[in-house]
């Protein structure tokens, strides 16, 4: 959204406004009908508790073979912490030279998280064991199975959606504030204060990003064209479960579709 600031110090945004009434020009224009397509979320994925996983990946053809196992250990992190990949081998079950491996598997495995395909965050991994064939073990055969354990594990350890929020400043008459903060409410948000400039008065809230899409609109709509508001990422929450639940059959749907 881009935002404007006039003399009167209100914050103005132009740029859903100028988007629609151009898609609006273009259908009449050419008499054909633009599809919407609301925003995908950049959600992330973590966990809330500890687990382990395995995998083993064997696979014989007609010429070398492929075998690889491994064994990790899932732990969460603190908000902002990072993926943090270590070995814990002891013995000479693998060879140190397959952790490289391993750690890009995980790292793959991360960018499309097993909830939703969304990048995985804030996770501690650690390689603690596995099994390696005097031939067949290569170095894709244990980033595949570094992959395949950290889903194995993942899926134990009590995983989560985190969904983005934002702050939003709401410049709006004293008329409709109850409307908007009722707005808010609905949207899941949170009104985090009050304050007032000249007439009018100033909510700051903060609302998932989710159920935010077309809130200019809802928001010129409520208060009469009256109101502005300008926006800011602020953090990542959990996402309820209820909302989960749907937003993973969802993409579950998806991808049995493609």
């Amino acid at each position: 959204m881009w935002l404007i600031r006039n003399s009167s110090r209100t914050i103005v945004p132009v740029r859903a406004k100028c988007i629609e009434v151009s898609l609006k020009k273009i259908e009449d224009r050419y008499n054909i009908k633009i599809n919407r397509i609301e925003p995908k979320i950049p959600y992330r994925e973590t966990i809330r508790k500890t687990a382990q996983g395995h995998y083993r990946h064997k696979k014989q053809s007609g010429g070398a073979g492929q075998f690889g196992e491994v064994y990790l250990r899932l732990e969460p992190k603190e908000r902002g912490e990072g993926l943090e990949f270590v070995s814990e081998l002891v013995g000479m079950n693998v060879d140190r030279s397959f952790v490289p491996s391993v750690e890009k598997g995980v790292n793959q495995a991360c960018v499309e998280g097993p909830l939703t395909g969304s990048k995985v965050i804030d996770i501690k991994v650690a390689f603690y064991d596995g099994k390696q064939h005097p031939v067949d073990s290569k170095d894709i055969a244990f980033q595949i199975a570094g992959r395949g354990a950290f889903k194995d594990a993942f899926e134990k350890a009590d995983p989560i959606l985190l969904e983005p929020i934002y702050e939003l400043e709401i410049s709006i008459p004293e008329e409709y504030m109850g409307d908007v903060m009722g707005d808010i409410s609905a949207r899941r948000g949170k009104v985090l204060g009050m304050d007032s400039d000249g007439h009018h008065q100033i909510i700051k809230a903060a609302v998932p990003l989710a159920n935010l899409y077309k809130y200019a609109n809802t928001l010129r709509s409520i208060s009469h064209g009256r109101g502005f508001y300008r926006r800011k990422f602020s953090h990542y929450e959990y996402v309820p479960k209820e909302i989960q639940d749907k937003v993973v059959e969802k993409h579950r749907k998806e991808k049995e579709e493609a």
